[in-house]
């Protein structure tokens, strides 16, 4: 094999040009792209920390807002509360003021009603008494032929009435 002769001699042109190629690579690759794109890695670190940071303050900012907000809410909901019970109060102590009236008016009414039907009642009572002692009157003249006074018939009449 004539290629396995002619391998000496070309030997040293294949190490050179082998040498000559990485390091024109070397020179292309590694002292040109690769601080680019490590630049280029390095910025974007930056960024995603910076982001990061600032993420990190607006959580702390809205937890911040948010625990302010709670405490107003919480501020809010004792007022409320507290009006409530105000306004409770006060409209229980309406409603006894008006139920205190509308009990002394009712007991004012009742005990006026009351009068009425204690004389209504006494009245019926004497009505009751004359006519009963006339229809006794004339019972006891009918059935026996006896004339009864007047005054006879109505004591006779209240004695029973009121036994």
């Amino acid at each position: 094999m004539p290629q396995i002769s002619q391998l000496a001699a070309t030997y040293a042109s294949q190490i050179f040009w082998l040498l000559v190629t990485f390091g024109a690579v070397f020179l292309v690759v590694g002292r040109g792209m690769v601080p680019r794109v490590q630049s280029t890695i390095d910025a974007r670190d930056q960024s995603v920390a910076s982001d990061l940071a600032a993420a990190d303050a607006a959580r702390r900012d809205a937890d911040a807002t948010e625990e302010n907000w709670r405490a107003q809410e919480n501020a809010a909901r004792e007022r409320s509360q507290k009006l409530i019970a105000d306004a409770r109060a006060q409209a229980g102590a309406a409603s006894e003021a008006t139920l205190a009236q509308a009990g002394e008016r009712t007991s004012a009414h009742v005990a006026e009603a009351e009068a009425r039907i204690a004389g209504a009642s006494r009245d019926a009572m004497a009505e009751i008494e004359s006519v009963a002692a006339d229809a006794a009157q004339d019972i006891v003249a009918r059935l026996s032929g006896a004339n009864v006074s007047m005054d006879e018939a109505r004591q006779a009449v209240k004695a029973v009435l009121h036994v």
